[in-house]
């Protein structure tokens, strides 16, 4: 008999009821918990994990509602070789995402979970994706034996009740079971079952793959969802840029982990650029659909912040240091002797001595980095002193302009744009990128990543190709889309462009073109500013002609990126829409 605790079952829907009663026969917990949300929840919660060692309660004075953990060593990233799309047939999923027949992978992980949670809580996370109302608004609901789930869940997403009230009596609700095990990277599974709507995590307990909210239902199965019902679910920051006049223009732009997407979604601009503004309204995830006036309409389905925390500053990101200066949970940063956190890259000097994120005495003189190069903060998006007070609004934000950029230190200039909706999404398909620590293995390496979707992409890359031309027939006022790179570098393997607050410059000029108020000039590329078009007044050491240099196109290095693309394009060729190979073909010709 399961003794069931204080937090009782709090829904009479009965397709949530059978379903949490067949897990529960399935798991064997000890004790099973359904999770309210509450302020007075949270709190006992954080206790209960602190004196189970769990979390390490902060130096309140300095960090007040912060907390710390460690993961296991062996468990810091997203697991791309354990990630699976179960679909009945192995073409639906494509050829770059892993497969397993939904038969054979459901016996294997029930194999898993069968008495998994014996001697344990299983944790019923009711939880809401987007504003209460909206019409692209998901549930879900996760069952986990983990209590920094529930505490990052209770975070990251609108838990508890209010998920309830929406779903009413429907059964049309995510199921996400997520056990622990033993933390056994041979026993790591993070499966999606898109025709069921469910996902199944085990042996993890790295938040990229058991806050199922996040990757696993906001885009693995948030895009095969979309792909059904004429929409997109994108690996994209929205912001609002307001100029000094007042008014807004909305932007979406999608960057691979760990390549600035948090610090582009609330950037400071430089103070040459008085009187504009950034409004965050997400820093990782859109949900964007047609509206009835043909514009595309975006939405954040998330209610925190999960970013990466070294080089996070107040240059880098002044807004992200006020976000997580509270009730903050930080995974895997380095813990100092008066229970503060440090990281390589955090403002002042580094700690004479504290413990890094396995525990181990640390010390400038150490050759290993005292925080995990992907460690973590999860923060509410109400800490943000720039959250847009749009974020809310059930109907979204209209998109003018959807940027794609990624990690390159040669090859791509600073900015460009494409010359029409079909040529944008050629740009976005074939966009190539260093890794990063947010993956395990292959720092450094380039990678082509579409759309930075190809570890999120629930179906067959080339469908979804296919999918976003398509989506064109539906948008009547389609937004713009750029090209930026960041990262750049010169001879001396210095970075060509400053970064951080000074890209508002570059923004600005996206801004322009959207509403026609600035030149371009043509390239085998795109379009590109025009002389004079990007604002250099108060940029100390950059001349015009350094910013030339980050502009370059090389014909030399564009053919090699040309042959590079056909790696991805032949994995594809089966589905691939016959569109981009003519695109293809058209930039080789202006080359």
């Amino acid at each position: 008999m399961i003794k069931q605790t204080s937090g009782k079952c709090n829904t009479s829907n009965k397709a949530v009821v059978t379903w949490v009663d067949e897990m529960v026969k399935l798991c064997k917990p000890d004790q099973v918990y359904w999770c309210n949300g509450t302020k007075t929840e949270r709190k006992a919660l954080l206790a209960e994990a602190v004196e189970k060692g769990i979390l390490i309660k902060l130096n309140q004075k300095k960090r007040p509602g912060c907390y710390y953990h460690r993961s296991n060593p062996n468990d810091v990233a997203r697991v791309e070789q354990s990630t699976f799309i179960c679909t009945e047939s192995q073409d639906e999923a494509g050829p770059t995402n892993n497969w397993m027949a939904p038969k054979e992978m459901y016996q294997k992980l029930r194999g898993y979970a069968d008495g998994s949670m014996r001697g344990r809580t299983m944790y019923v996370i009711p939880y809401l994706m987007g504003p209460p109302g909206s019409p692209l608004a998901k549930i879900g609901i996760e069952l986990t034996d983990s209590i920094y789930v529930v505490l990052s869940m209770g975070t990251m997403t609108r838990m508890g009740k209010i998920a309830f009230d929406e779903l009413g009596n429907e059964d049309d609700f995510n199921r996400g079971l997520h056990c622990m095990l033993d933390v056994n990277p041979d026993r790591r599974y993070i499966a999606h079952f898109p025709a069921d709507n469910a996902i199944i995590s085990v042996g993890s307990n790295y938040g990229g793959n058991v806050l199922l909210g996040k990757k696993c239902l906001a885009l693995r199965i948030g895009s095969y969802l979309g792909r059904q019902q004429g929409w997109l679910a994108e690996h994209m920051l929205v912001l609002g840029v307001e100029s000094p006049a007042g008014d807004k223009t909305y932007v979406a732009a999608a960057f691979p982990s760990a390549c600035g997407k948090t610090n582009f979604a609330m950037m400071m601009p430089p103070a040459h650029l008085k009187g504009w503004k950034i409004w965050t309204i997400g820093d990782d995830i859109a949900w964007m659909k047609p509206g009835s006036d043909g514009r595309l309409y975006a939405i954040n389905p998330e209610a925190g912040y999960f970013g990466v925390v070294p080089g996070t500053n107040s240059k880098s990101n002044p807004a992200a240091v006020e976000v997580i200066s509270r009730d903050t949970i930080f995974t895997n940063v380095a813990l100092t002797p008066d229970l503060d956190v440090w990281w390589e890259g955090k403002d002042g000097p580094p700690p004479k001595e504290c413990l890094d994120w396995k525990g181990n005495k640390w010390t400038p003189a150490s050759e290993e980095k005292a925080a995990h190069p992907n460690s973590r903060f999860t923060a509410p998006m109400i800490n943000n002193p720039l959250l847009a007070p749009e974020v809310n609004d059930p109907a979204g934000v209209p998109i003018r302009a959807i940027i794609f950029g990624g990690r390159r230190s040669n090859t791509t200039p600073l900015i460009y744009q494409a010359f029409n909706w079909v040529h944008g999404v050629y740009i976005g398909a074939t966009m190539g990128s260093e890794m990063t620590a947010a993956a395990v293995g292959g720092a450094g390496q380039v990678r082509r990543d579409p759309m930075a979707m190809l570890p999120f992409c629930g179906y067959h890359m080339g469908d979804y190709f296919r999918h976003w031309i398509n989506m064109h027939k539906n948008i009547k006022h389609p937004p713009r889309i750029f090209h930026v790179n960041w990262f750049r570098k010169d001879s001396q393997g210095e970075f060509l462009w400053p970064g951080f607050g000074e890209n508002m410059r570059v923004l600005k000029w996206i801004i322009d073109r959207c509403h026609a108020r600035t030149d371009a000039d043509e390239t085998a590329l795109g379009w590109v500013p025009g002389p004079d078009s990007i604002d250099l007044i108060g940029l100390t050491n950059f001349p015009p002609e350094r910013l030339a240099e980050a502009q370059a196109i090389s014909e030399e290095e564009w053919r090699r990126e040309i042959l590079m693309q056909d790696e991805l394009f032949m994995k594809l060729h089966a589905c691939l829409p016959k569109e981009l190979i003519f695109q293809r073909e058209l930039l080789l010709a202006r080359l």
